[in-house]
């Protein structure tokens, strides 16, 4: 078995309340001090090209979206709506370099979030109105397109936080539907033919191997519980899964504790969030969704070093106070298996 340095670290998985910038830089920096993960946030509020898809797709390296009735299109030549959504992200990036520049210590990890290519090539619609997930030469394009974007987005991410090690969180919400085939055409009444997993594997390779090659010093692939493909995920050398617990099945957490006794990082979804609940879990409870389950498979305590703890979904739904109180019990959760780990 391996070594397992390093302790149980906090993070959120990027979506945040409001439309301020800075609000949300200040709190998630603040919150997530030393040693946890903080992380750029997004803020869908805004409005079009806030959200995660148009986020992600407003970096693709000559390809241009808008938006129509039916969502996010892909169109001939830039047009308003990616506009607004790069000077967003612009926006975002300043506001970080500001906040970090006003920061007596800056701290050593900086996570950002991007919609994964699959994902993408379901969200995203072509000239027909169809999905580009319909096309395969569309969804090579889409994957070849974003692992060349990511490159100067990463660099500019790297100039506002200098010396931050990056971090990132490669999206896939909707990939048991892509794998499934249970994606319904414009139409409505046919389903999109289930994608093969050797070609899902060969695109996450292609951008994971794309944001190595910029500077990203971890790339984890986050997937719903359902069907999560982590067999795929670590095949396409993902240094490790995000998922959450809610759910896992126990053949899910036979392969999550093999992947964690090969050295990979398990970001564990152990606070649910429901966003009609106000009342969080307490620590001991939490504590025990993950504990439980680690001392079934025998996992030693010194393996929790592999684990970040994050909220079950995004906060985007929240107000910031409530937001505020995930990330401040995240920490906390993470202190109580760190206590753990010490024995």
């Amino acid at each position: 078995m391996p070594d397992f340095p390093g302790q149980v670290t906090a993070t959120a998985l990027g979506p945040w309340p409001g439309e301020d910038p800075v609000e949300a830089a200040r709190i998630i920096r603040g919150e997530l001090g030393s040693p946890h993960l903080p992380f750029l946030a997004e803020l869908p509020d805004r409005g079009v090209g806030s959200d995660a898809l148009g986020r992600t797709a407003s970096l693709l390296e000559g390809l241009a979206v808008d938006v129509q009735p039916y969502g996010w299109r892909l169109v001939d030549r830039p047009g308003k709506d990616l506009m607004r959504a790069r000077s967003a992200l612009s926006t975002d990036i300043n506001v970080l370099a500001d906040v970090v520049g006003a920061e007596d210590t800056p701290a050593a990890e900086l996570k950002i979030q991007l919609r994964g290519p699959l994902s993408l090539a379901a969200g995203l619609h072509l000239h027909n109105g169809e999905r580009a997930l319909l096309d395969h030469g569309a969804r090579r394009d889409l994957a070849a397109s974003l692992a060349a974007g990511v490159g100067p987005y990463l660099r500019k991410v790297a100039a506002a936080a200098p010396g931050a090690g990056l971090v990132v969180q490669l999206d896939e919400p909707d990939i048991a539907a892509v794998m499934g085939g249970t994606i319904p055409t414009s139409s409505g009444y046919r389903t999109l033919r289930a994608v093969a997993g050797s070609e899902i594997t060969e695109s996450w390779r292609l951008v994971i191997d794309a944001l190595r090659a910029a500077g990203a010093a971890e790339v984890v692939v986050s997937v719903p519980e359902v069907e999560a493909p982590f067999d795929r995920i670590l095949a396409a050398g993902a240094d490790g899964i995000a998922v959450p617990l809610r759910a896992l099945t126990s053949r899910q957490w036979e392969q999550i504790a093999a992947a964690v006794e090969s050295g990979k990082r398990f970001w564990a979804g152990a606070l649910p969030v429901d966003e009609a609940a106000a009342a969080l879990p307490r620590v001991p409870q939490a504590v025990e969704t993950l504990w439980r389950p680690w001392r079934q498979l025998g996992l030693p305590a010194t393996a929790l070093g592999t684990v970040r703890v994050t909220p079950s979904a995004g906060l985007a739904g929240h107000t910031p106070s409530s937001a505020t109180a995930v990330l401040t019990r995240l920490t906390q959760l993470a202190d109580g298996l760190n206590q753990l780990a010490l024995g």
